[in-house]
């Protein structure tokens, strides 16, 4: 049987038995493919067309050192933050559940266990995403491109690429999403960003998989159509599909690749049709310039994706730092009178308004409550996985500082972002005596990127405790040289968890 053969028929058994019951049409579906995603004559190709084009122009040589290292940054953080949540009963579970996969093309962090490609985008981007530190870009949307080096890593391994090929795809991973973010808000109308995600994820799957322009077009179109989240996701009482709804994006766009592999359509045009995203999602046109996306002589957006110091919603992290500051200047919690955090519209609206903020039940809830992450830095003076832990959460000084928190929008510090994600803090205690601290950045943010070391420096904070020195040291130094590498394989074997002594 011939690889092809093969290929084809394990992924028609896996379809069939796994995420989604598909009618396969007949020996024209190659014809199919191509018909579909033909742009009418003398018109604007359809947005799913350009970003096929662009993807599949992309070449390794057209990234500049600068993303490269940028990259290399950011990858290091990945692995800690996954490596860090390995022991989280929701990650185990996610691990559990890909662990039943009848493949083993491709391998789940930190362990020997090998599943499906799709699964093991899954579970690895739960790990990655799961304690709210992994990074993130702000602009028309908020959200985190590394969630999707899930499938980057995933799909590479299971396709037998080249350490060249997933450096590409990563970073396409990182350009598509970013520039999606930035093209239109979709979460004031409802929506949340896995379904952007998804069409991230298909692309960057593509990639590696080697489709063709056409082939790339049908996976945006079957992607999208598959997958439009629900920004419910991200209101009221969040759970753990805050965590997993990027991972259940990676797995989706894997899949829909797969699809278009085969020779399945999509529905066309997904962006601009009639009942297409445009219109239904994003309530406006799109503008994307595929000629402005990082390449030859320009910039990839990389560069703009902030590596996050403390794990929490990005519109309070510099809360955060603030709360910090002040925490040395305040030696008795129980002296404070009130507390006024000014922030963004945005950070005011995802992070400090309705009841569930001011009494978070769960630990997705408190990480994205702007009154608890503050109270918790004003009184332990850091914020940290553990500051989330249930008995954290019901903590009498806590909930007894919470309430004197208010929350509200400074149009100054609005008019900053999103190059900027700003928070000040007002502290004033019973002697009458007001403490004010104001950040606008932290490093890691774009305007201030952490060297290697400080990177080294969170891996070993964040993972330290998950991963032997030996074993996060070898790791570590193999991101850094990976264009020397053969493929992804060695980075799974350094990142074996073992517990530190």
């Amino acid at each position: 049987m011939s690889i092809t053969l093969a290929r084809r028929r394990a992924f028609l058994l896996r379809a069939l038995a796994g995420t989604a019951g598909v009618a396969f049409a007949g020996a024209s579906s190659a014809q199919a493919l191509a018909d579909a995603a033909k742009p009418v004559a003398n018109a604007v190709p359809p947005i799913a067309n350009r970003l096929a084009e662009y993807v599949h122009r992309l070449r390794y040589e057209d990234i500049d050192a600068s993303a490269l290292e940028a990259l290399k940054l950011r990858l290091v953080d990945t692995f800690g933050c996954a490596l860090a949540a390995l022991k989280e009963p929701v990650v185990q579970r996610c691990f559990q559940l890909a662990q039943a996969g009848a493949s083993h093309a491709s391998a789940l962090i930190g362990t020997t266990h090998r599943t499906t490609p799709e699964l093991a985008a899954f579970a690895n981007g739960a790990a990655i995403r799961y304690y709210d530190l992994n990074d993130g870009y702000a602009a028309k949307e908020i959200g985190h491109p590394s969630d999707f080096i899930s499938v980057s890593l995933a799909v590479a391994q299971s396709e037998g690429r080249s350490i060249q090929d997933f450096i590409l795809a990563s970073l396409v991973a990182y350009e598509i999403e970013c520039r999606l973010f930035d093209a239109a808000a979709i979460s004031p109308r409802g929506w949340d960003n896995p379904s952007y995600g998804v069409v991230t994820a298909a692309l960057t799957a593509g990639k590696l998989m080697q489709l063709s322009v056409e082939q790339l077009t049908q996976a945006v179109n079957i992607a999208l159509i598959d997958h439009i989240a629900m920004n419910q996701t991200r209101t009221q009482v969040l759970s753990n599909w805050k965590g997993l709804a990027d991972a259940s994006a990676a797995k989706s766009g894997v899949f829909a690749a797969s699809l278009a592999r085969e020779g399945i359509t999509g529905p066309s045009p997904i962006f601009e049709g009639t009942y297409g995203f445009e219109k239904l999602v994003a309530g406006q046109p799109i503008a994307i310039d595929t000629a402005a996306f990082g390449g030859p002589g320009r910039a990839f957006r990389i560069a703009d994706v902030l590596v996050k110091p403390y794990p929490a919603q990005g519109h309070t992290l510099t809360a955060v730092e603030a709360a910090i500051r002040l925490s040395g200047r305040i030696h008795d919690p129980a002296q404070i009178d009130k507390v006024v955090v000014a922030t963004t519209q945005l950070g005011y609206k995802i992070t400090g308004s309705g009841p569930y903020v001011w009494a978070p039940a769960t630990k997705e809830t408190a990480d994205h409550s702007m009154p608890y992450v503050v109270a918790r830095a004003l009184i332990d003076g850091t914020l940290t996985n553990a500051s989330y832990a249930p008995e954290k959460l019901a903590a009498a000084d806590v909930r007894a500082l919470m309430p004197k928190i208010r929350v509200e929008e400074d149009p100054a510090l609005t008019a900053l972002y999103p190059r900027h994600i700003p928070n000040r803090i007002s502290v004033y205690l019973r002697s009458g005596e007001v403490l004010t601290e104001r950040v606008d950045d932290l490093p890691g943010a774009p305007d201030m990127p952490l060297t290697r070391e400080a990177i080294e420096a969170k891996f070993w904070r964040t993972a330290g405790t998950a991963i032997t020195r030996a074993n996060g040291e070898a790791l570590i130094q193999r991101i850094w040289s990976m264009e020397r590498l053969r493929g992804v394989d060695p980075l799974f074997e350094a990142a074996m968890a073992e517990r530190a002594a």
